[in-house]
């Protein structure tokens, strides 16, 4: 089993969510989206917000750095307090974007969840 899986990614994420509250995420369709944006990040030169290790993957950074909570997903009409680290979710992505994180995940050779 790969850990974090999707279930524990969604618990850090939407951990503020009081009961009855509609959470931040509740699929894992936006984990993967805002892992696979901060790859591409990572990749463009950021800095990794966690100590990483010479040989992992851009991806496999991303989900740490999203299950130490260094980045965090917004709800929509939630406003960033630093862009850097932020992901914000609400409009459906495009077809490219769809694209390019299935790509990201199966390039990577790794399996999430």
């Amino acid at each position: 089993m790969i850990h974090p899986s999707y279930v524990d990614l969604m618990q850090v994420v939407n951990k503020g969510v009081e009961e009855g509250e509609t959470p931040v995420i509740n699929s894992r369709y936006s984990i993967v989206m805002a892992t696979a944006k901060r790859a591409r990040q990572i990749v463009d030169g950021d800095e990794p917000l966690i100590e990483a290790a010479d040989g992992d993957k851009p991806l496999s950074i991303a989900v740490e750095e999203l299950n130490q909570e260094k980045i965090r997903i917004l709800a929509e009409g939630e406003e960033a307090e630093n862009e850097e680290e932020t992901f914000e979710f609400g409009e459906a992505p495009s077809q490219d974007e769809s694209s390019e994180a299935e790509e990201a995940d199966s390039d990577s050779g790794e399996t999430i969840g």
